[in-house]
């Protein structure tokens, strides 16, 4: 396992706090301290220390809507649009799960490169700007969250696979396809982060069992554990912001830095 420092740790975190809900690529992003500075690979504990920091955001700040829509989706009785809306997540996480299963092993040999990550950053950046303007045009206010049905919430999950390319940004895409389907933005945005939370569940696990097999060694857990509670904070308040501000901007500021970070990675590679 790599031995990090506390500011080595604290970039990591920020990095992933900050990146990891907006649609920009945190893979993008963490790619940047190896590639400037010659940092060495985090390694397994680390990613699931940040991963773990992130999880536990989303779940806190969606804490009182998870709840709703736990006890709405498991009731006996008529169903609420809380509980209607835990099926529909399960129903977009299907996809993703199983083209993990299937292809996490390739995409780790074969995808995990400075080219794939500038290339997919610049082509889904484009694709988000497009998503955004075309929206704006022929939408009008845009459709909320409570619309989404079935066949929305698998064309999201649908297009959620494509995540599984480094650099393409999970929650990029999938807001990406929510505005596709006519949802305003604060909806595309908290849809995002609402499925963000059983792929996270499902991923974090598998690499927790990863990690069972070789654990890290005790003098660094002061260290994960300092890792884990930045990148919570920060992914906390990135979630926080975003959904405050989006619906008074537009998405074509990330647009714009996507394309300028896939630019500036290739040009690295030249």
């Amino acid at each position: 396992m790599a031995e990090l420092d506390y500011l080595q740790t604290a970039v990591l975190a920020l990095i992933q706090g900050l990146t990891e809900f907006l649609p920009i690529s945190s893979s993008g992003h963490l790619l940047l301290p190896s590639m400037l500075l010659s940092w060495p690979d985090q390694g397994l504990a680390f990613d699931v220390a940040f991963h773990s920091g992130t999880l536990l955001a989303v779940i806190w700040y969606f804490r009182r809507e998870l709840a709703r829509m736990i006890a709405g989706g498991l009731s006996f009785g008529s169903m609420s649009e809380e509980g209607r809306l835990l099926w529909l997540l399960l129903l977009a996480t299907v996809p993703v799960g199983l083209a993990g299963l299937l292809v996490r092993d390739m995409v780790e040999i074969h995808a995990r490169s400075v080219a794939v990550v500038a290339t997919t950053s610049i082509v889904f950046g484009l694709l988000l700007g497009y998503a955004d303007f075309s929206g704006r045009r022929d939408r009008g206010p845009g459709r909320k969250i409570a619309t989404i049905g079935w066949k929305t919430a698998l064309l999201i999950g649908l297009a959620q696979m494509l995540a599984l390319i480094p650099g393409t940004s999970r929650s990029g895409v999938t807001m990406t396809a929510a505005l596709l389907c006519r949802l305003d933005r604060e909806s595309a945005a908290r849809f995002s982060f609402l499925l963000a939370i059983p792929v996270m569940l499902a991923s974090g696990a598998l690499e927790a069992l990863d990690l069972i097999a070789e654990p890290p060694p005790a003098r660094q857990l002061l260290l994960l554990g300092f890792g884990t509670a930045l990148s919570a904070l920060v992914a906390w308040l990135s979630i926080h912001w975003f959904l405050r501000w989006i619906g008074r901007i537009s998405f074509q500021p990330f647009v714009v830095y996507r394309v300028t970070l896939g630019a500036f990675l290739l040009l690295f590679l030249a």
